[in-house]
C-alpha cells in the first residue's frame, strides 16, 4: 500500500495519474477518483479567481494522515492526493484523489472519505476575487456533517 501527496501550483493530467497508479499491479480491481475544479460562482457571487493558501510541510503531513486513516479503514491497494495551491481560475482543476483497491466498495468509500476529511481538516485558505472584491471563504457546514458520518 502506497499513499502519494503532492501539493504545488502545477495542474495534474487525471489519465496519466491512474495510469502511472495501475501501471504493474494486476491486484487493481478497482479505481475511484474524485476531482474537484474552480467554481465561477460561490454563495450567490460571481468567481473570476480562486488564491489557494497554505502552510508548507504541514499541508501535506495533514493529508498523508487523511490518506493514513483511509488505508486504516478500508482495504486500499494506492492512494493519491494532488491539492494545488496558488492562483487559480473558474474551470481549473483543483484537488485529484486516486484510490485503487481490489473491490470497487473500498474503493469508492475511501475516496470519498478522504475528500470529506480534507474539506474539513486539511489546512487550506482560499480567497475569491468576486465583484464585491475578495472574500475568504468559510468553512461549510454541510462539510462538517459529511465528515461526521464517517
Amino acid at each position: 500500500m502506497g499513499i502519494e501527496v503532492r501539493v504545488g501550483e502545477a495542474d495534474f493530467d487525471v489519465g496519466a495519474e491512474i495510469v502511472r497508479l495501475r501501471r504493474g499491479r494486476p491486484e487493481v480491481g478497482a479505481v475511484a477518483s474524485f476531482v474537484g475544479c474552480v467554481r465561477d460562482v460561490n454563495d450567490g457571487a460571481a468567481v473570476s479567481k480562486l488564491v489557494l493558501e497554505h502552510y508548507p510541510g504541514m499541508t501535506e503531513k495533514a493529508l498523508e494522515d487523511i490518506g493514513a486513516e483511509a488505508c486504516r479503514r478500508w482495504q486500499v491497494i494506492d492512494l493519491l492526493i494532488v491539492h494545488r495551491v496558488g492562483p487559480l481560475a473558474p474551470m481549473d482543476q483543483i484537488v485529484l484523489v486516486v484510490v485503487t483497491s481490489g473491490h470497487r466498495g473500498e474503493a469508492f468509500a475511501a475516496c470519498e472519505f478522504v475528500m470529506d476529511y480534507l474539506k474539513t481538516r486539511a489546512p487550506f485558505w482560499k480567497r475569491e476575487s468576486t465583484p464585491e472584491g475578495e472574500r475568504w471563504v468559510d468553512a461549510r457546514e454541510s462539510d462538517d456533517q459529511a465528515a461526521a458520518r464517517w
